[in-house]
């Protein structure tokens, strides 16, 4: 199992998020084969396909290296609700936009909160994207979000967006998330699974709207950063 091959590759705990973590040399991986038949196929739950390992452990290595040279220019900060509540989670976006949260609200900027543009997006995550996404616009914003201990996500929608007929592909690294799928209003039954680390999600036609979150994380189950936690992408366009 995917989980099992990265308790191996990282018994030692090379590999960190932050900078100046001891790591092992990687490869990084650009591109993503298009063969179908070297890719699980995705499970529908309530309209989401979701790709159960999509990214072997070598991709997740190769992609947490990538992040760290995005946070190493855009910082993860710490957003609050328009309400002025701080949010459990600490994020930083790359792309020509980035989603920031604050006292004036919701929103996608240009700069992050510093006033420095945002990195590019990495090639190796435009890979996953092409490859599942089934349009042809490319994403505007990669919004990173990091999960520790005790942090969640409630139940929202991502309708920032201008055009909703683009999907939301959404990418985990790290240690489970169990992540909730709601409704197209507020209330009513979901339903829900554990997102686990090379998992990838896509979030598009009438499932696109409906409400969705991370109830928690359950900590020490991947040992892909060395002080645990989750990271979760989410590529959307924009405009």
């Amino acid at each position: 199992m995917v989980r099992d091959r990265l308790r191996s590759v990282y018994k030692e705990g090379q590999i960190g998020l932050q900078e100046g973590s001891p790591e092992e040399d990687c490869e990084k991986m650009t591109e993503i084969p298009e063969d179908a038949t070297a890719r699980p196929a995705p499970q529908e739950i309530r309209g989401f396909l979701h790709y159960p390992g999509w990214l072997d452990v070598a991709e997740q290595q190769a992609l947490l290296a990538d992040l760290r040279e995005v946070v190493a220019r855009a910082p993860l900060f710490s957003p609050m609700t328009p309400y002025g509540k701080p949010m459990s989670v600490r994020m930083t976006s790359a792309g020509r936009f980035g989603w920031v949260s604050d006292r004036r609200g919701y929103r996608y900027s240009e700069t992050h909160p510093d006033g420095c543009p945002w990195p590019e997006i990495p090639s190796s995550i435009l890979a996953i994207w092409n490859a599942v996404s089934g349009t042809t616009r490319a994403p505007e914003c990669c919004l990173i979000n990091f999960y520790g201990e005790g942090a969640k996500m409630g139940m929202h929608q991502d309708r920032d967006e201008d055009d909703f007929d683009q999907p939301v592909v959404s990418i985990s690294l790290g240690d489970d998330g169990l992540f909730r799928i709601g409704n197209a209003t507020r209330g009513g039954k979901t339903e829900s699974l554990w997102l686990r680390s090379g998992d990838v999600m896509v979030m598009g036609g009438a499932a696109r709207l409906l409400y969705h979150g991370i109830d928690r994380i359950k900590p020490g189950t991947c040992p892909l950063m060395p002080k645990g936690g989750r990271i979760n992408l989410t590529l959307r366009v924009v405009t």
